[in-house]
């Protein structure tokens, strides 16, 4: 009830709704949206060797106008992430880059509340697979 009195004696206020448009935003840093990219991409990548470098990931994030042409569900940042991993070969290389993409771009509009509309994968290394029975040294 307005105006009630606690046991302390205070009177509390009553709680008033501040409208969206007037409330505060949060804002996710680039960094953090970088890891969550690299996390997504190790979530969806087999385990390499020891050697093999674990995927990194940069992002620039873009922060849209709030007169801009945004539907009232879009979100109000985008972020276009760059992926770099090692790969084992032979592998199908093609589907694990569009499998890393995918799962990238989901775990970051999910996580961060971002658009993605572009992940870039860059394939630094590949990793000859080792296989039980297969000849050490050079492959030809």
């Amino acid at each position: 009830m307005p105006g009630q009195a606690d046991r302390l004696g205070e009177t509390r206020r009553p709680l008033t709704v501040v409208p969206a448009a007037e409330r505060g935003a949060t804002r996710i840093a680039d960094r953090v949206v970088a890891k969550i990219a690299a996390q997504a991409a190790r979530e969806v990548l087999p385990a390499l060797p020891a050697e093999a470098g674990a995927p990194h990931a940069t992002v620039v994030v873009r922060r849209h106008e709030k007169g801009s042409d945004r539907s009232a569900g879009t979100p109000a940042e985008s972020a276009h992430v760059r992926v770099s991993l090692e790969l084992d070969y032979p592998s199908d290389i093609g589907g694990r880059c569009g499998a890393v993409r995918r799962h990238v771009a989901e775990r970051v509009e999910a996580l961060a509340g971002m658009e993605v509309p572009e992940v870039a994968v860059q394939v630094e290394r590949l990793h000859l697979a080792h296989t039980p029975g297969a000849a050490q040294g050079r492959t030809r």
